[in-house]
C-alpha cells in the first residue's frame, strides 16, 4: 500500500510540476531572447549621439569601441556606403532600411535607422549571436528541474508517512485476525488510522469478544454433557464390580470422559501438532481389548517411524476413535480390521480397512447427520473436516479385506486453510 500511495504521489505531483514548468520554461527562454533584443537596442542607441556629433569615420570607431557590443566586434555604423566596424548583413541599402532584426550567420542583426542632417540617414547594426539569446536559459531550466524534483519528492514523503499510518494499522488488524485464526481468542487490537480502519478494529475486538464466548459456553456445555456420564457409568462400575476384563473396561471409559471434560474446559491454544505414530499406538491399545473380546483380527502397519501432522493429538484421537467405532458397530463380531499409517510427499494418510460388508453409499456417507445403519452420522464428517482443515481430504472406498477403507489424508506441506473455530458447532 505505502508503494502504491508514493507512486501515485509521484504521477500526480509530476503531472502538476509539468503543467507549470514547461510553460515556465519557454518563458524564461522568451525572456533571456528578449533581453538580449532589448540590449542590441541599448548598444545601438549609445551610437546616435556619436552620429549627431560627427559623420566621420575615423571619428566613429573610437567611440563604436567604447561600447560593450561594439568592443565585441558586434557593432556596424552603415553611413553613405561606407560601414564602421565589423558587419554581418553586408551592404545595407540606406535608402530602403528599416528598423528590424535579421537572422545571420550564427544569431541575429538588429538594424535601426537614425535620420541625420540635409537629409542624410545611417543605419545602426547590431549582431547578437545565439550563445546571447539562450544566456542563463539553462541554469533556469536547471532551478526549475530542481524545484519540480523536491515537489515530487516531498509528496513521496507524505504520502509514504500517510501511508505508514494506514499500512501499519492494516498489519496489525491482519495479524490479529491471523492469530485469532489460529486459536488465539485473547488476541485484540488498539484500533487506529483512518476512521475506517477504526471503526474495522473496533469491530473486530467485538468479534473476538463473542467467539471468546462462544466458545468458552460451549466448551462447558460439553463438559456438562460429559459430566452427566459419570452417573451410568458408576451405576455400570456397581454392575460389573472391580476385578475382570469389563471392570478395566469401565476404568478406560472413566479415564476418556475425564480427558474430554478437562479438554473441552482447557482454553483454547494454538495447535503444535503431534505424532500419528505415537496417537495410533495409543488408540490401538485402548480397542484392543475390546477386539479382543470380540474375537477381531487387527494389524497395525507403519507405526514404526515418528510421523508429524499439523493437529492437535486430541482431535486425531477423536477421529480414530470415531473411525474404529463405526468399524466396531457397523461389522459382525469376529471381522478383521488393519489400520495403516503410510508418509508420503508432503501428506500422511491414515488407512482404516475392514473385512466387513462395505458402506453403499460413500457419498451419503460423508454428509453431516447422514447414516445407513441408525448411528449418528458425525463420525466420517468429523474426519473430513479434520483433513480438510489440514489442506487433505478424506475418501472412502472397497478395502482389499472385502469391505469398507476410510482414507484419512493429511496435508504436513504447503499452504493450509484458515482454521474454523467452530467446528464443534457445526458451524
Amino acid at each position: 500500500m505505502r508503494r502504491s500511495l508514493a507512486l501515485v504521489a509521484v504521477a500526480v505531483t509530476a503531472m502538476v510540476a509539468l503543467a507549470f514548468l514547461v510553460p515556465l520554461a519557454a518563458a524564461v527562454k522568451q525572456a533571456a531572447e528578449s533581453r538580449a533584443l532589448n540590449d542590441a537596442e541599448r548598444q545601438a542607441s549609445m551610437i546616435v549621439p556619436a552620429l549627431v556629433v560627427t559623420t566621420d569615420p575615423d571619428r566613429l570607431e573610437p567611440a563604436l569601441a567604447s561600447t560593450a557590443a561594439g568592443g565585441a566586434s558586434r557593432l556596424a555604423v552603415h553611413l553613405d556606403g561606407v560601414s564602421v566596424g565589423v558587419s554581418r548583413v553586408g551592404g545595407v541599402d540606406l535608402a530602403t532600411a528599416r528598423a528590424q532584426t535579421i537572422r545571420v550567420g550564427g544569431g541575429f542583426a538588429v538594424l535601426r535607422p537614425v535620420a541625420l542632417d540635409r537629409g542624410r540617414s545611417a543605419v545602426i547594426e547590431v549582431y547578437v549571436p545565439d550563445a546571447a539569446l539562450s544566456e542563463g536559459v539553462a541554469a533556469s531550466w536547471a532551478v526549475l528541474t530542481g524545484v519540480a524534483v523536491a515537489l515530487v519528492a516531498g509528496s513521496v514523503v507524505v504520502a509514504d508517512r500517510l501511508g505508514s499510518r494506514m499500512v501499519k494499522a492494516t498489519r496489525s488488524l491482519g495479524e490479529a485476525a491471523g492469530a485469532l485464526g489460529a486459536g488465539d481468542l485473547s488476541v485484540r487490537i488498539t484500533p487506529a488510522g483512518p476512521p475506517e480502519l477504526v471503526a474495522a478494529g473496533q469491530a473486530f475486538n467485538t468479534m473476538a469478544d463473542q467467539v471468546a464466548g462462544l466458545l468458552a459456553a460451549e466448551r462447558e456445555l460439553a463438559a456438562d454433557l460429559s459430566h452427566r456420564l459419570r452417573t451410568p457409568l458408576t451405576a455400570l462400575r456397581l454392575h460389573v464390580g472391580t476385578h475382570g476384563p469389563a471392570a478395566e473396561q469401565v476404568d478406560r471409559l472413566e479415564r476418556e470422559v475425564d480427558a474430554i471434560i478437562e479438554t473441552a474446559r482447557r482454553p483454547s491454544r494454538p495447535v503444535q501438532g503431534c505424532d500419528a505414530a505415537a496417537v495410533l499406538k495409543e488408540r490401538l491399545a485402548f480397542w484392543s481389548a475390546l477386539a479382543e473380546d470380540q474375537a477381531r483380527p487387527w494389524d497395525l502397519y507403519g507405526t514404526e517411524e515418528p510421523a508429524k501432522v499439523p493437529v492437535a493429538a486430541a482431535d486425531l484421537s477423536a477421529v480414530i476413535d470415531a473411525t474404529l467405532g463405526n468399524v466396531f458397530r457397523h461389522t459382525p463380531e469376529r471381522t478383521a480390521f488393519t489400520v495403516t499409517l503410510h508418509q508420503g510427499s508432503g501428506m500422511v494418510g491414515i488407512l482404516v480397512a475392514d473385512a466387513g460388508p462395505g458402506i453403499d453409499d460413500p457419498a451419503g456417507a460423508l454428509k453431516r447427520g447422514h447414516s445407513g445403519a441408525g448411528s449418528t452420522g458425525l463420525g466420517l464428517d468429523i474426519a473430513r473436516r479434520l483433513a480438510e482443515s489440514t489442506g487433505g481430504h478424506l475418501k472412502v472406498d472397497r478395502s482389499p479385506l472385502g469391505g469398507a477403507a476410510i482414507q484419512i489424508w493429511l496435508r504436513t506441506t504447503g499452504p493450509r486453510p484458515a482454521r474454523r473455530l467452530l467446528r464443534r458447532a457445526g458451524h
